[in-house]
């Protein structure tokens, strides 16, 4: 059985109720590599993020947030597991199967929601801070887009809010790394490219396996100039930038 469903979403499912129940991998045409379901939703036994020991370069950054707190993109609910102990944690993800795996774990407020009806699903002003995680922002799709999202964010936060944001560094990444992204797309503007692939789970059931084919995702990823230059027309400015590689988290505050 092939289908366009939730695939990503139904292996983080089943790992939470057990384990994966077969292989599942990105694609970009000819191209594969794991998913990881286990170390990128998962991780720490599956108790959540651990504020207390979570990687230096990031604890600073996590410590500026206040609540309530909007997790975009929340997958299996790892953040929220880790947030939710401090303040209001709002959980939101496009996957009813990743919701349903998160809110298994103890995730207090998980909810289906798209990222790009934030304005319509929330009220003005409600959120302290955003984490928008796993380079979710690239989604949006081109660098207007991104400008778009963030104004949505803007609208349902608050004044001194903060925003937290990451992406690969396409400044960082030449061509040897290149050749080691999976999806990689160039782009002739500095500090841009894009990334483009779908998730498969060949999934065991009773009478065999059904092949579970989710949708095509084509991310825009960024340098901090590029962000900088997204922000521009937007509540938000950029703050600080950690890199750890070619990978790079953004915190942002309102102008």
């Amino acid at each position: 059985m092939e289908s366009a469903e939730d695939a990503l979403g139904t292996a983080m499912l089943d790992f939470q109720r057990g384990g994966l129940r077969g292989g599942a991998i990105h694609r970009d045409g000819a191209e594969t590599w794991p998913a990881f379901v286990e170390e990128n939703y998962f991780g720490n036994e599956g108790a959540g993020l651990d504020l207390d020991t979570v990687d230096e370069r990031w604890r600073s950054l996590y410590d500026s947030f206040e609540g309530p707190l909007l997790d975009v993109g929340c997958g299996a609910g790892h953040h929220a597991l880790g947030f939710q102990r401090r303040f209001e944690t709002v959980a939101f993800d496009v996957s009813p199967n990743a919701v349903r795996a998160a809110r298994e774990r103890g995730v207090e407020d998980a909810r289906v929601q798209d990222m790009f009806d934030l304005t319509e699903a929330f009220e003005t002003s409600r959120f302290a801070s955003v984490l928008c995680n796993g380079t979710q922002l690239g989604l949006a799709g081109s660098l207007a887009g991104v400008s778009s999202l963030l104004a949505d964010f803007g609208r349902v936060t608050t004044d001194d809010a903060v925003a937290l944001l990451d992406s690969y560094d396409p400044s960082r990444i030449d061509e040897e790394t290149a050749d080691e992204f999976g999806g990689y797309r160039p782009d002739p503007r500095a500090g841009v490219c894009g990334r483009t692939f779908h998730v498969e789970y060949d999934r065991g059931v009773d009478d065999g396996y059904e092949r579970l084919v989710g949708p095509t995702l084509s991310f825009v990823l960024f340098s901090p100039d590029r962000l900088r230059d997204a922000c521009v027309g937007t509540p938000w400015h950029v703050a600080e930038i950690t890199h750890r590689d070619g990978y790079y988290k953004a915190l942002l505050g309102k102008t």
